[in-house]
């Protein structure tokens, strides 16, 4: 990492006191012999390329910022012409410049929690998830221990955890640790007990009860099952709600991005974001999805924000099937390693209703979808309620509904998107994850649909990039390299895992900053480097658009900025 002042040389200068040759003070210059003239900017950054996601103007030399608005995106001398008495001058030093990468996808909660308990991430076996179960109790007196982020496919072990493995290192209070995906969890014993949960528990629907030959329950509820245990979970405080919040808006600030798409979010957050982003504690900006049962208030009221418009609650989130992982995704043909065809979380006759109201008050609809079953019916929903509320009835003629994941497409399905103007809002770290196992439970012609990328953008579509964070890391970085590289971490890819379904440079660029803006109803005001649009940006240390892919995930971000203030300054 370079030092903070080779990569940033802070200054505020007159042009009059440079050309004279005068003293310059990095940080807070007191220049008396020069006049600021309205012109002036208030940020003026360049020395790297920079890259602007706006066809018409793809790059520049210099851009420069007044007010949180791009006042000039073009040449260097222009930008010199524009340097007054108080103008920031940033010096990219060779860094690259781009338009501020918007997490399409992500749990802003849950990122800020994952940092705050037992983070499974990155655990590599059965006995490692034991070890750091051990490691925590030894140092942790929780009434409940709780952790999240282990993923089970890559183990020695090439099984689920069971309760009995957890229980043979923590036995004497409850243990729930949910899979990466958040879509399946293991419990120990006395989480089940405490729960009632056991061999005579039926699931409820869009859930299972994972049971051995014995009939007994091995620990793993899945989906709708999880919700078993809630009465465990203890309740968080508001303290702890906001340090959540906070921490997380701070993890992806230093990542780079400006901006996340929130998903599945109780109403009360959306009203702790609103706080703490009017405070000043939440500095990025954050596009609520809110869970379905809040969905009759932002009905009546329609969309809300908060004071300087930061924080946006414009969607209700859904949910149509499970997860490919745990084999939740609803398939049209069962699973090639199991006697299955994955869950239905929700039903036509409760889902139709809400969708008509979508229509009626402008509020828009993000549906998480997995399996090839769960998107055509996805797509087959939203295209009856279209044909019920025709666009003259609508309060927004095109609503922009969105699919969340859209990973497994039967390929006769692909052009629908278009068609019906869905967005498909997909993550392509799930990509290079899944390519471990996804041939397994799918076989190889399923995989014609999976993670289509460059197919749905040929066809027309809108394809907003996110991470799911966090269920993947959350690194901006790693999901573009996924996109355009299509291999996992360390360059493996599967002889079958469809390469001609990566996308270009431009088109993930596009995936992380205009096309996440146009689903989000922002394309006119946020998205890329354009002259009137509000000043987001995020610098990071290789130009990523040049770069061989294996350099692109070691990127780091130096800078990033949300509406013309600096979020995060590398040091």
């Amino acid at each position: 990492m370079r030092a903070f002042r080779r990569l940033f040389a802070l200054c505020t200068f007159a042009m009059a006191a440079s050309a004279a040759g005068l003293a310059q003070d990095e940080v807070n210059p007191q220049v008396t012999d020069a006049v600021t003239t309205p012109e002036a900017a208030d940020t003026v950054i360049w020395g790297g390329p920079i890259y602007t996601a706006d066809d018409a103007n793809p790059t520049a030399e210099a851009v420069a910022i007044k007010n949180g608005v791009f006042v000039h995106v073009g040449s260097r001398a222009e930008a010199e012409a524009m340097i007054g008495s108080d103008t920031t001058v940033l010096s990219l030093d060779g860094a690259a410049l781009f338009p501020g990468f918007v997490d399409a996808h992500a749990h802003l909660h849950g990122i800020g929690e994952r940092e705050l308990t037992l983070n499974l991430e990155g655990i590599n076996s059965l006995e490692e998830v034991k070890q750091a179960v051990a490691d925590w109790r030894s140092k942790e007196t929780p009434a409940v221990l709780m952790g999240r982020g282990w993923i089970e496919t890559h183990w020695p072990e090439k099984r689920f955890p069971t309760r009995w493995d957890i229980d043979a290192v923590v036995a004497d209070i409850p243990v729930v640790l949910t899979r990466a995906d958040g879509h399946a969890l293991v419990a120990n014993t006395k989480a089940l007990e405490l729960a009632g949960v056991s061999g005579e528990t039926e699931a409820p629907y869009g859930g299972e009860i994972i049971k051995n030959a014995l009939g007994e329950p091995t620990g793993m509820l899945v989906d709708a099952a999880m919700s078993l245990l809630a009465g465990l979970m203890p309740e968080p405080t508001q303290a702890d709600i906001d340090r959540a919040l906070v921490t997380g808006a701070d993890v992806y600030a230093r990542y780079g991005w400006t901006g996340l798409h929130n998903m599945s979010v109780p109403m009360t957050r959306v009203e702790a974001l609103e706080r703490l982003a009017d405070g000043g504690d939440v500095k990025i900006r954050v596009y609520n999805a809110i869970e379905p049962q809040d969905a009759p208030a932002l009905f009546e009221s329609g969309m809300r924000q908060n004071g300087d418009g930061r924080i946006v609650t414009r969607a209700v989130k859904l949910y149509m099937d499970g997860a490919l992982g745990s084999r939740g995704a609803a398939l049209l043909e069962p699973y090639s390693d199991a006697a299955s065809s994955g869950l239905l979380l929700t039903t036509k006759e409760e889902t139709m209703p809400l969708l008509r109201q979508a229509l009626g008050s402008g509020i828009q609809i993000a549906m998480h979808a997995i399996g090839d079953r769960g998107n055509r019916l996805l797509l087959d929903w939203f295209e009856e309620s279209f044909n019920d509320v025709p666009s003259v009835e609508r309060a927004i003629a095109e609503p922009r509904w969105r699919d969340e994941h859209t990973q497994i497409v039967n390929t006769e399905d692909l052009p629908r998107y278009a068609q019906l103007g869905v967005i498909a809002s997909m993550q392509p770290s799930h990509a290079i994850g899944d390519l471990h196992f996804a041939p397994d439970r799918l076989g190889d012609d399923r995989l014609m649909g999976a993670y289509a990328w460059s197919s749905l953008i040929a066809s027309g579509a809108i394809v907003a990039g996110g991470s799911d964070a966090p269920v993947e890391r959350g690194d901006p970085m790693i999901e573009f390299y996924a996109a355009v590289y299509r291999h996992d971490l360390k360059g493996f890819q599967d002889e079958n895992w469809h390469a001609e379904e990566a996308v270009t440079r431009g088109e993930a660029l596009k995936m992380f900053t205009l096309w996440p803006a146009y689903a989000s109803f922002a394309e006119d005001r946020l998205g890329s480097i354009t002259v009137g649009k509000e000043a987001d940006l995020t610098a990071f240390d290789t130009d990523i658009m040049t770069a061989v892919p294996a350099d692109i995930p070691k990127t780091k971000a130096i800078l990033t900025i949300v509406k013309g203030n600096i979020a995060f300054l590398a040091e």
